[in-house]
């Protein structure tokens, strides 16, 4: 009876977890609303930072995670590169200018596919956006070197199947470089209700297990070469989030924007006690197609 306990626990975590807080839709409204406010105030990579000094600012310590996720995934000059969930093609920009690839972002935000856009034209740098849904990419197969994505799988609806359609794009020999939000190994329910439920509605995303996203890349013949957790590395991003958020101007936003972007400041402090707690997981995998 005890070997089936964390199954049950799994399975009333996704029955209690069924609310859908990450649709499509309201996701896109979302970030089509606010985008020009976070890269005025978070700067131009729309995730967390990496400290290794601790003393960094936040902007070094967002192309920090870059790096480190470059570096694990071992990025090459003339690499073809999917961004998934681009944002405002923060990545893509950088890593094309700094180790050459040939970049394409996609997003679902019409806004940020413009904002990305101009300032690859501005850079001069070899970097596309789209406007695309992850969850239903339409490139040919075996298009890419790298597939990358930072901080959105964990929105994703469907995720087996984009994590299916990522495959096919990778060519033989290619690299699948994530970064995502997971939550703990056999957490409770009631755990998962206190720590997890206030992240899952402010932040439109549903959360999973590590071995979730592993089960699934290997399913599509993905071979896990690595996993990282970064949670020591990456927790103060809400120290400085929580500071920027008692700004003014952005509770007289949520006063226009109405209760879903109530409670997605309301998230930043879950987000602390979330890493605090070790109820979240913020965590690195890299995987190879064979």
């Amino acid at each position: 009876m005890a070997s089936n306990a964390p199954s049950r626990r799994a399975a009333a975590i996704a029955r209690t977890a069924s609310h859908c807080y990450n649709e499509k839709a309201k996701i896109q409204n979302h970030y089509d609303l606010i985008s020009p406010y976070y890269r005025a105030l978070w700067g131009e990579h729309l995730h967390h930072g990496y400290w290794i000094r601790g003393d960094e600012t936040k902007e070094q310590a967002q192309l920090q995670l870059v790096e480190h996720l470059a570096g694990a995934a071992g990025i090459r000059p003339g690499a073809k590169l999917l961004d998934v969930g681009c944002g405002f093609g923060g990545s893509s920009l950088y890593l094309a200018a700094r180790y050459g690839v040939e970049a394409t972002g996609i997003t679902i935000s019409p806004v940020q596919v413009e904002m990305a856009s101009a300032e690859a034209a501005a850079r001069r740098v070899s970097a596309q956006f789209l406007l695309m849904d992850a969850q239903a990419m339409t490139f040919p197969p075996e298009s890419f070197d790298v597939v990358w994505s930072i901080e959105s799988i964990s929105h994703y609806q469907r995720k087996a199947e984009f994590f299916a359609s990522a495959a096919r794009l990778l060519r033989p020999g290619g690299t699948f470089a994530l970064i995502d939000w997971f939550r703990k190994e056999g957490l409770d329910l009631r755990a998962y209700e206190k720590s997890l439920r206030p992240i899952e509605r402010g932040m439109m995303v549903a959360l999973d297990p590590i071995a979730s996203y592993e089960g699934l890349l290997e399913a599509n013949g993905l071979r896990v070469a690595q996993r990282e957790i970064l949670n020591d590395r990456c927790a103060k991003t809400w120290d400085l989030c929580l500071d920027i958020i008692r700004k003014k101007e952005f509770w007289t936003l949520a006063a226009r924007l109405g209760p879903e972007f109530l409670h997605f400041l309301r998230a930043f402090r879950a987000m602390k006690a979330g890493f605090a707690s070790g109820n979240f997981v913020y965590a690195l995998l890299i995987a190879q197609k064979p």
